[in-house]
């Protein structure tokens, strides 16, 4: 079966040979730069770079997939990457992020605390200063998957999340609050973020949108418990900018819109198949009601489930015999009628043994 007709068949919930398989098809199911080293390592590979050595693993593993785009950001006074290699740098959002080992942190949020007239005074970023010759370069490599593969071809989304960029912009703590207590200064936020939004789809999907499959979307709504907001307020103050959003890259593509969101988010999946989201991920295991018997049963028929391998305690952990069982358990339950693609639960970290995501990704041979 080749790969376009098999996703095909697993978003309408008709059973497969197997379910797809995904490692790096999209910028959420990928792995640590110092995991891929490993990787080569592991499979003792001759690769010309890293691009070289990514679609030599994909290939090794028949994965379903390939990715295009990324996240465009156009270059503002703010930006200043040449401290990227001293281990700092401010994005064209004002947030400054530091490299703390083998991870960059955010270590200043530029409206924590702002009053109102200066949240509304910030220089904000011009979609019309993004690099065009990027989104062609993106488009280019698009088309030729299109028409010369039948992998199922993967844009990455090209702007941030409502939630998450507030929440580095305020700081966790600030945004939570001004969405609690001073609605209209996060309604402010999300109509002018959402402005922005609008005008990189219309660049990034009017140019490509007819040459993928799939788009995704990143905003963790979700903590180990339960979303960090109500369902209440989920769906009157975030839920309605990305229906908004969806509709718009919908109507600019046939692609299926993909949406990430770590933790628990079981109590907002009403309001998140409502905004249009085709495909849930990750599945995060071991928090609360996201076990996979449970959302397939309650939601088994309005969404397709792309993730569920536990990336925390699983695969960083168990023995190659235990990763291959678990697999085998959670696509069972996940793939019957189809609806499931077999993946991480985030990207890969480089505590997880290589031989563990060749036990998940070789569990059906």
């Amino acid at each position: 079966m080749d790969y376009r007709t098999r996703f095909e068949k697993t978003v309408k919930h008709i059973k497969t040979d197997r379910p797809p398989l995904d490692l790096n098809g999209t910028p959420l199911t990928s792995y640590h730069e110092e995991f891929l080293k490993a990787f080569i390592k592991y499979h003792n590979m001759d690769a010309l770079d890293v691009a070289d050595a990514e679609e030599k693993i994909m290939r090794h593993y028949d994965i379903d997939f390939r990715r295009v785009g990324y996240i465009f950001k156009p270059p503002t006074v703010l930006t200043d990457n040449s401290k990227m290699s001293q281990g700092e740098f401010t994005n064209c959002w004002g947030i400054k992020w530091q490299l703390f080992g083998l991870y960059w942190e955010i270590v200043h949020n530029p409206l924590k605390d702002a009053t109102f007239e200066e949240i509304k005074a910030f220089p904000w970023p011009d979609a019309k200063d993004i690099d065009r010759n990027l989104i062609r370069e993106e488009t280019e490599k698009a088309k030729r998957l299109y028409y010369d593969t039948d992998y199922v071809v993967v844009a990455g989304h090209p702007v941030y999340g409502y939630f998450e960029l507030g929440c580095w912009m305020f700081g966790f703590d600030d945004f939570l609050y001004r969405i609690a207590a001073e609605p209209e200064t996060a309604e402010w936020f999300f109509e002018n973020y959402h402005k922005y939004v609008t005008d990189v789809n219309e660049l990034y999907y009017g140019s490509l949108g007819k040459y993928i499959h799939v788009t995704t979307s990143g905003d963790d709504f979700g903590m180990q418990n339960g979303p960090f907001i109500s369902p209440d307020m989920f769906e009157e103050m975030i839920a309605p900018w990305y229906k908004k959003r969806i509709g718009q890259v919908k109507s600019m593509s046939n692609a299926l819109f993909f949406h990430h969101s770590c933790g628990s988010v079981y109590r907002l999946l009403p309001a998140i198949i409502d905004m249009g989201v085709d495909i849930l991920n990750p599945i995060q295991p071991g928090t609360a009601d996201m076990e996979p018997e449970k959302l397939k049963g309650e939601f088994g028929d309005k969404l397709v489930f792309w993730g569920g391998i536990d990336e925390q305690n699983l695969l960083s952990k168990a023995t190659v015999e235990e990763v291959k069982k678990e697999v085998r358990r959670v696509s069972d339950i996940l793939s019957e009628n189809g609806g499931y693609i077999l993946a991480s639960s985030h990207n890969v970290q480089p505590d997880v043994p290589v031989e563990n995501i060749d036990a998940m990704l070789t569990a059906f041979r």
